[in-house]
């Protein structure tokens, strides 16, 4: 029950409404998001308010602006600035919802959406393009950092070769970096199906309701690439595969308990990515991370013939819309599709044009 003071006033609100921000991330917990997810908006809103300095409803648009562009002074990425953007938004939804009227009748002020039009981020996916290489780039920069491989001498030969099986996961079946990261030796079964099975438990699950498992085909090669990886590589890190339990990239670190090898940490495999495009693929230094290889898989697969529902099947994408703005359509698809609808609007608007054949071939209607 919300306490009031002797004047009737609710206690969260004497003291401008801080209150409501234990009380929103309360609701989203019993929504069943995730506690991690939770604690981000939790800090976000309150880091906003801050900054301005004012009760909940004094926030206005302009502090929105202020505490993004001093978040983008500190370097924060376009991605967590737009999630920043939609946490307050949500929460001001939730005060508008629950807590206006009172505002409105102690106060005598409306609460105000301060995140509008103008600031409001279009739409996490959308914050900055990512658009993939080509195939003929990415095939160049793999090819190359294969053949690296043996080239590389002692343990930088497994760090070489576990960041591009990696890489390889990410281009090949769209994985996402922490999925990767998460991955075990029991996760494969390559007795399932017609290519193997990799079983996905730590998916990403939608407006952090949690880890989302799934079962991905190991098609596009990645069959062979776990099988080169767990009979001739994996072994050689030292640790015991029996059981299964053990990483499917490890670092080079046991645990606290001695026990087995710790996984690479996603800073350790962007890394890994990292050195190989700058070496092979310069003109993408910098930009190539592993998130523009899940749009190439993406992209790649559609322009193979894979339909949109089976390519969000494997990437993990609940909606479709979500897919869809993973793939990029090349210019000469576009084009090709352009001339092939002309050709069909033109059949059908002019009468077949009749065309003379080689010399000595004879219609073989004609005369009849």
């Amino acid at each position: 029950m919300v306490g009031v003071d002797a004047g009737g006033v609710s206690v969260d609100l004497r003291l401008g409404g801080v209150g409501w921000v234990d009380e929103f991330v309360l609701a989203l917990a019993a929504r069943g998001a995730t506690d991690g997810w939770v604690g981000r908006q939790r800090a976000w809103v309150r880091g906003l308010l801050a900054f301005a300095g004012v009760p909940v409803w004094g926030v206005r648009p302009v502090d929105v602006d202020g505490w993004l562009a001093a978040a983008r002074a500190r370097g924060t990425g376009p991605q967590t600035r737009g999630e920043m953007a939609q946490a307050v938004h949500r929460f001001y939804v939730f005060v508008q919802i629950r807590h206006a009227r009172d505002v409105e009748a102690v106060t005598g002020q409306a609460v105000v959406q301060p995140v509008d039009e103008f600031n409001r981020p279009r739409r996490l996916a959308r914050v900055g393009a990512r658009i993939p290489p080509s195939l003929r780039e990415v095939e160049l920069l793999f090819t190359a950092w294969r053949l690296s491989l043996p080239g590389v001498r002692g343990r930088g030969f497994l760090a070489a070769a576990r960041d591009y099986v990696a890489a390889s996961l990410w281009r090949r079946l769209g994985l996402r970096i922490n999925e990767t990261v998460h991955l075990r030796v029991g996760d494969w079964y390559p007795q399932v199906g017609s290519c193997g099975m990799l079983h996905v438990r730590c998916g990403k699950g939608a407006r952090g309701s949690g880890p989302r498992q799934r079962l991905v085909p190991a098609i596009d090669g990645v069959d062979r690439l776990l099988g080169w990886w767990l009979s001739q590589v994996r072994g050689q890190f030292g640790d015991d595969l029996v059981d299964g339990r053990a990483v499917l990239l490890p670092s080079r670190c046991r645990t606290a308990e001695g026990g087995g090898l710790r996984p690479a940490c996603a800073v350790t495999l962007r890394q890994g990515l990292a050195r190989a495009v700058g070496c092979w693929l310069p003109a993408w230094s910098g930009r190539l991370t592993p998130h523009p290889l899940r749009h190439f898989c993406a992209s790649h697969l559609y322009g193979q013939g894979m339909d949109l529902e089976a390519i969000g099947a494997l990437l993990g994408h609940t909606w479709i819309s979500t897919t869809a703005r993973y793939v990029h359509v090349p210019a000469e698809r576009i084009e090709w599709h352009w001339r092939q609808a002309n050709a069909r609007l033109t059949g059908r608007l002019l009468p077949p044009v009749s065309v003379a054949g080689p010399a000595g071939v004879h219609d073989a209607g004609r005369g009849r």
